[in-house]
């Protein structure tokens, strides 16, 4: 198998793409843990529970919106659950399954945490991007999910081609 090897062009984005990638998680986390007591994954699957219906959903559905596994999801979820942000309880639709549902503390959490998530989201991409650099994030983004998450398992966070 010959190797299509990176020409300087796609290597100097490439390289570019991993730093972002390594870095911005970092930032994300450092600011919710200082101004909320947060880590970004916490967070972020107290705000998936935010904006459920009756903000609840089962801790499989929770886990694929977060990516994350459901021994990981459940280990965060148990902390939560001490903290008084979120509680689990049998699905009353299937016994088998679990349901995370954001409590009133939790939706308080979120919504102390969310302005200074999203400034901090502004400082570190929005803002340091033009409009059209925007846009063209979003394209990129939408062609990037196509080939890592062909199967649409995160589609509750992004719509493609909007």
């Amino acid at each position: 198998m010959d190797t299509r090897w990176l020409t300087p062009v796609e290597r100097a984005a490439w390289v570019r793409l991993v730093a972002v990638v390594e870095l911005l998680p970092g930032a994300l986390d450092a600011q919710l843990r200082e101004d909320s007591g947060l880590t970004h994954f916490e967070y972020f699957a107290l705000a998936m529970l935010s904006e459920a219906p009756d903000r609840t959903l089962r801790m499989t559905a929770l886990a694929q919106l977060s990516n994350a596994t459901l021994p990981r999801l459940s280990h965060v979820a148990k902390r939560l659950e001490a903290r008084g942000l979120l509680v689990r309880e049998p699905c009353a639709e299937d016994r088998r399954a679990t349901n995370a549902r954001l409590t009133d503390e939790g939706w308080a959490k979120v919504v102390e945490a969310a302005p200074g998530h999203v400034a901090n989201v502004r400082r570190h991409v929005v803002d340091a991007l033009t409009g059209d650099q925007v846009r063209q994030l979003h394209e990129i983004g939408d062609a990037l999910l196509s080939a890592l998450d062909p199967d649409g398992r995160m589609t509750g966070l992004y719509e493609p081609g909007t």
